[in-house]
């Protein structure tokens, strides 16, 4: 049974540095993509980034591309999501998901989900 399960969210200012993390159990995760989506109130949910657990290779929505990266630890089966120059646009519950796909940006294509992380960035 895949779990995912998030912690690092939180609040902070404009400008700060925030980083997600996401363990994951249950499967090797070979030929999955891990990723971040993300959704604000009001909002629909959208595709932050993700990352090949196996390959490496990795893809982010222009909204925070430059400004957040995505790493994994194989041996961990972790993945993190590095969130730098907050800015309050990127208020939203974070979602970690997997899926047996190459970094797809719908979140129809992810099967497993975590419960979600909120991240609140405010003066």
């Amino acid at each position: 049974q895949v779990q995912l399960v998030e912690s690092g969210g939180g609040l902070v200012q404009p400008g700060d540095s925030l980083r997600l993390s996401c363990a994951a159990s249950g499967a090797t995760f070979s030929g999955y993509t891990m990723a971040w989506f993300r959704q604000a109130p009001g909002k629909e949910s959208e595709f932050v980034g993700g990352i090949r657990f196996i390959e490496g290779t990795s893809g982010f929505s222009d909204s925070v591309k430059g400004r957040f990266t995505i790493s994994r630890d194989k041996t961990k089966f972790t993945v993190n999501l590095q969130m730098n120059s907050l800015k309050p646009e990127d208020t939203a519950v974070y979602y970690c998901a997997a899926g047996q796909n190459w970094l797809n940006r719908n979140a129809v294509r992810y099967e497993y989900w975590g419960q979600g992380t909120q991240v609140t960035v405010s003066s």
